[in-house]
């Protein structure tokens, strides 16, 4: 039983930080409709960003992850208006081929500015060590993951779907003419939310760290996993990227631990069957 406990725990914990690193990913591709395969650069960048905060200026790793936050969400602003800006009526083909050359670039602009090492991350004590519930032991930075991931979930739920701004974003994306005969500044809407959206990837990559590694491939490793949680929970609400997340991380832990050999089929099995049952996803837009 302990060891039932155990694996569910850190399933739940391994889900929760995908979650919080394909939360951005929710937001872009859910509510405005762009296939954005560039949002692991933006969790690397983040990530990258804590790393140096942490090792050359000795910024604390709880003060470092909003400054993470708004790195990325300062780049992505910058290539909104760039570039992504000109794509949003485009065809998903062409967001594609943007994205994914995007990520390449990072790729080589990461290995030549840090090298192809994994980075180090030291945790500050208090996110450290173990405690331990009725014979279970759980990893204090895990139990932190999945109250961040919580929260996060709580507040992007209250404002993408009760207030003015989250009624704007999706009045923008489902016709942007009759948006902007009612007001709504259709261009600064789409900009602020990639923002965020680029803003919260950078954030659950300095937050991965400790779990998922950080070296310059990482956006092609787990760009897989991002689009898994998106695709399984639908574009419908946050709600069902939250659900796919746990239940896929749960999945995976359990695979990997109780049958090794299978390695992560078990996870794209899970994933076939969910989508077969439920194409439009777990949580379908209305």
């Amino acid at each position: 039983m302990a060891s039932l406990l155990g694996v569910l725990f850190d399933g739940l914990a391994y889900g929760m930080l995908l979650f919080l690193v394909s939360v951005g990913l929710s937001v872009t591709l859910g509510l405005m409709n762009f296939v954005n395969l560039a949002h692991g650069a933006f969790a690397m960048l983040g990530g990258y960003v804590c790393v140096v905060l942490m090792q050359r200026w000795g910024v604390p790793f709880l003060a470092a992850l909003p400054l993470a936050f708004f790195a990325s969400a300062v780049a992505g602003v910058v290539l909104e208006r760039l570039l992504y800006r000109h794509f949003y009526r485009r065809s998903h083909l062409d967001q594609v081929l943007l994205t994914i050359g995007l990520v390449f670039v990072a790729i080589a602009i990461a290995t030549w500015l840090f090298g192809s090492q994994q980075q180090p991350l030291r945790l500050p004590p208090i996110l450290s060590g173990q405690w331990t519930l009725v014979g279970v032991d759980l990893n204090v930075y895990r139990c932190f993951l999945l109250a961040v991931g919580a929260v996060l979930a709580f507040v992007l739920t209250v404002v993408l779907e009760r207030t003015r701004f989250g009624a704007a974003v999706r009045a923008s994306v489902d016709d942007a003419r009759v948006a902007e005969a009612l007001g709504i500044r259709v261009s600064l809407v789409f900009q602020l939310t990639f923002a965020v959206g680029c803003g919260l990837a950078g954030l659950g990559g300095a937050l991965g760290i400790e779990v998922l590694g950080l070296d310059p491939t990482f956006p092609l490793k787990y760009i897989v996993y991002f689009l898994l949680v998106v695709a399984v929970g639908g574009t419908g609400s946050l709600k069902g990227p939250l659900l796919a997340a746990l239940l896929l991380g749960v999945a995976d832990v359990a695979g990997k631990y109780y049958l090794p050999q299978v390695g992560a089929f078990i996870l794209y099995a899970i994933m076939v069957l969910l989508l077969i049952a439920r194409p439009q996803g777990l949580v379908a837009r209305a």
